[in-house]
């Protein structure tokens, strides 16, 4: 059994910013950060287009009050309040903190960083590198953790969190290079893994983003929180689903339909913001477009025009943006307009914490020992709809106040007791059974029918009747996982064919929990829309949904208030109210 103060699980923005915090608050802890990846190859290198702050370095009249009032509206007013207050009061600090960890951020003539406008917010706050920010910042932050000593356990995936008598002990990792099993037990163990996209057929995510640490947290009986709540990115590069930068609109860029039109000014409802519309806005937008018949030559998806841009534009402020345009379709931004559709691209929800990121259970006490941060975590400070730029931030305010607390609590606690034994034989099993079964369906039959699942009926429009067909072929699909699964690797190391089985099931998980939450969800509020249920309802549904496995293996769901504490300093905006742009 291998032990550490404190275990934190995933290398990208969060983790890799909380495991700072704890080296710089605490440097006698020995910390160990865990992901199944390179910590470069984490999801959030891969994060484009900026990170919001009231800087005021371009419109000086912007404060952290107007960015929570943006945040809260644009979250359809189902944030809590309180965290949003954290969230963007702390952003100018945050931001400047990395610029003196390293991080190059774009200028402006008289060298302040530069801010970029971006959708859903009233000011032009978005600060960027280029339209590789998380490249950037990500960067900076595992060149920080080498240079302070942290230990690296670089491709070794958790397969087991150890929550035992009300307090997480520890995890169980298997070492992908070397078929290795351990037991590492620590005081103190933060989930930061990441989202799920790879739930969907067309994502915006990697192949990595499979919401492991989200369904090792509901196989442990502890709830997740507003699930049903998937963020579609308007601008998904059509038909690979890669993304191009909000910021591209940002800069500028036009969307246009079929018949030429820059259709967002055909919808009252983005009327004003027009291409910098929030995203779900904007992406129920585009699909009605092309459910109308108003794609480009009636296909699957519109324009994204940026020519009027014009060449040193476009090579300077969204070079990324026209590199992946050539890359994957041959196609050059600056004399042709790219085809996009909405791409599943973020998850609202997750594991519920506190302001501080303790882990919290059904009956919202904070479960000892066990922490959560960035896009696993739901605080909630996105509610029901995340704004651009707003996730890095989330990522590096909490991962930093996470860090922070996690330096104070592991200073208090002892190592817990606990015997690796029976954790380690059932790990062992699982994957032995899964490398030994004899069934007929190979992995990437049952992935690829259950992501279909899951775009067919639980995508941008929902309704009562797809989404309880979805749960009945669900079980279906569950059953050829336990029963039919077929591997023909059987080596223990480097066996990619075994990791994609265990990842399976978290997408299975993770994929059940999404869609019962969206079925006991009967109103449309932010990304989740019912065609049933059209109208937003605050009387009933004003509230968080958990949901969580139950003894059957099925998901239960029930509720937690929201919190409304900046109502009562600003009650004109904060007090929820018809959402339009």
């Amino acid at each position: 059994m291998r032990e550490h103060d404190v275990i934190v699980v995933g290398g990208g923005l969060a983790g890799s910013r909380a495991a700072l915090a704890i080296a710089q608050n605490n440097p006698r802890l020995k910390v160990a950060l865990i992901s199944k990846v390179h910590p470069i190859r984490s999801h959030s290198v891969a994060a484009q287009g900026g990170i919001a702050a009231a800087l005021k370095n371009v419109d000086n009249h912007d404060d952290w009050l107007t960015h929570a009032f943006d945040t809260v509206k644009g979250s359809d007013y189902l944030a809590d309040q309180n965290a949003v207050a954290i969230l963007t009061r702390d952003a100018p600090e945050v931001i400047i903190d990395l610029e003196h960890l390293g991080v190059l951020f774009s200028r402006q003539a008289d060298g302040r960083i530069a801010q970029r406008p971006f959708g859903g917010h009233t000011n032009r706050r978005t600060c960027y590198a280029a339209d590789k920010t998380g490249h950037a910042i990500l960067h900076e932050l595992v060149s920080n953790l080498i240079r302070l000593g942290t230990e690296l356990y670089q491709e070794w995936y958790v397969l087991k969190l150890i929550y035992e008598e009300g307090q997480v002990k520890g995890v169980v990792a298997y070492c992908l290079e070397t078929g290795e099993i351990e037991v590492i037990r620590a005081r103190a163990v933060l989930f930061a893994t990441g989202g799920y996209g790879r739930v969907y057929n067309t994502t915006s995510n990697d192949f990595a983003s499979t919401g492991d640490g989200l369904c090792l947290t509901a196989m442990s009986g502890l709830p997740l929180q507003d699930m049903e709540f998937v963020q579609f990115h308007p601008t998904g590069l059509y038909p690979v689903g890669v993304l191009i930068s909000e910021a591209v609109r940002g800069e500028g860029a036009y969307l246009v339909n079929g018949l030429g039109e820059r259709f967002m000014a055909n919808y009252p409802i983005s009327r004003n913001k027009m291409e910098l519309a929030p995203r779900d806005i904007t992406s129920r937008n585009i699909e009605l477009e092309i459910r109308a018949g108003r794609g480009i030559n009636g296909g699957p998806f519109v324009h994204l025009d940026v020519r009027h841009l014009g060449r040193e534009k476009i090579l300077s402020r969204i070079p990324f943006a026209r590199e992946e345009g050539m890359r994957l379709l041959g196609i050059d931004c600056i004399d042709q307009p790219l085809p996009v559709r909405p791409t599943v691209h973020y998850s609202m929800g997750g594991i519920p914490t506190t302001l501080d990121g303790q882990v919290m259970d059904y009956n919202s006490t904070p479960v000892p020992g066990f922490f959560a941060a960035g896009e696993c975590a739901c605080l909630s400070v996105h509610g029901a709809n995340r704004l651009g730029s707003n996730s890095l931030l989330e990522c590096v305010v909490f991962g930093k106040r996470v860090g922070e607390k996690i330096a104070q609590y592991a200073e208090g606690c002892a190592l817990p007791q606990l015997d690796p034994t029976p954790y380690l034989q059932e790990v062992e099993e699982r994957v032995q059974a899964l490398v030994k079964q004899q069934g007929k369906s190979r992995v990437h039959e049952i992935r690829s029918a259950f992501q279909d699942l899951m775009t067919a009926h639980c995508g941008i429009y929902r309704d009562e009747m797809t989404l309880k067909e979805g749960l009945e072929q669900m079980q279906t699909l569950k059953e050829r996982y336990q029963n039919d699964l077929h591997l023909d690797d059987r080596t223990p190391f480097y066996n990619m064919e075994l990791t994609s089985a265990l990842e399976l099931r978290s997408l299975l998980t993770v994929g059940e929990v999404i869609m019962a939450s969206a079925l006991s969800r009967r109103e449309s509020r932010g990304a989740h829309t019912r065609n049933d249920y059209e109208t937003r309802d605050d009387q009933n549904f004003l509230r968080h949904t958990l949901g969580f496995l139950n003894p059957e293996g099925t998901v239960t769901t029930a509720t937690r208030p929201v919190d409304l504490s900046l109502m009562a300093l600003d009650p004109e905006r904060f007090t929820p109210q018809e959402r339009k742009y």
